[in-house]
């Protein structure tokens, strides 16, 4: 797709960016403990203040999944998303997976950080992703909880099959997930290839792959069936400056430092090459009190 293309293509993608720090991340949980965490030189701010320049310069606004623990570590980091025109939303206080929580622990954590981020922005907080798309058939209970909690959407499916999360039978566009909840789930983005689903939705397949398949893939969905994609990525992964983490495993050095040198370059491709807002926007109708989503349920 060109430019030309997207500026006249009816359909506005969604962007997204998990707000977390390079040592917060899931691929490192066994190497770093927590309760080391702010002995590490945080980069998350800066990074995302780069972020936010990048969209600036695009003229694109985002949704900005952030984590508690970020948030009352920099709260002008929040404002500064805020201030910007970008969607505030939940990504949990210190990315813990879902299923390592019980539902009275996963509840207080959600609306702990709702509260943290509404304080902090000025505007209500919507919106939840869970770290490492870890909702899956084992921890459906954590839709009603978000709804309990406050919340209208999630955006914690990535419906395909991966060694560390995924439901690959999961609807691919949005859906409701709990019976009598006003609450709908967002999934990211992927592609049908002859019945194959193929992931489009940003993070490290966008990296590691070459741009042509993800501009392929996103405009193919946004063509043939005419949906946006929700994309996501990190503020880290624009940053190929950051300290290593060491011991740990080889893949996941491989999954987390592999092309972070060219991810700014090829972000700004993407953001020229199709249309993008932020999630409560795209899915203004999906979010609507009337919407009609098809129903999902734990099997």
């Amino acid at each position: 797709m060109t430019v030309r293309d997207a500026a006249t293509h009816p359909i506005v993608n969604a962007m997204s960016v998990d707000v977390e720090d390079y040592y917060q991340v899931s691929a490192f949980a066994g190497s770093v403990d927590r309760a080391r965490w702010d002995g590490f030189p945080s980069r998350v701010g800066d990074n995302t203040r780069r972020v936010l320049d990048l969209f600036a310069g695009a003229g694109v606004r985002a949704t900005f999944f952030t984590l508690g623990c970020v948030a009352r570590r920099d709260p002008s980091l929040v404002r500064a998303i805020a201030d910007a025109g970008h969607e505030v939303a939940s990504h949990g206080w210190e990315h813990r997976r879902v299923g390592e929580q019980t539902p009275a622990e996963f509840s207080a954590d959600v609306t702990r950080t709702r509260k943290l981020l509404e304080d902090q922005s000025g505007q209500a907080v919507t919106g939840y992703r869970a770290a490492s798309f870890s909702i899956d058939r084992g921890t459906w209970w954590a839709f009603d909880e978000l709804a309990e909690a406050g919340y209208r959407y999630s955006s914690s499916i990535h419906p395909i099959r991966h060694d560390h999360y995924g439901v690959p039978d999961a609807p691919r566009f949005p859906f409701a997930p709990a019976a009598g909840r006003d609450l709908a789930e967002i999934p990211v983005g992927t592609v049908d290839l002859r019945g194959r689903r193929l992931s489009c939705a940003g993070g490290g397949f966008f990296r590691l792959l070459p741009y042509r398949w993800s501009s392929h893939a996103i405009g193919r969905v946004n063509r043939t069936e005419g949906r946006p994609v929700t994309f996501y990525f990190h503020p880290w992964e624009i940053d190929p400056g950051q300290p290593r983490i060491s011991p740990a495993p080889l893949r996941s050095r491989l999954r987390h430092y592999t092309n972070l040198s060219v991810m700014e370059a090829k972000l700004k491709r993407l953001l020229a090459d199709f249309r993008w807002d932020r999630i409560d926007h795209v899915y203004r109708t999906v979010l609507s009190p009337d919407s009609r989503l098809p129903r999902a349920a734990a099997e």
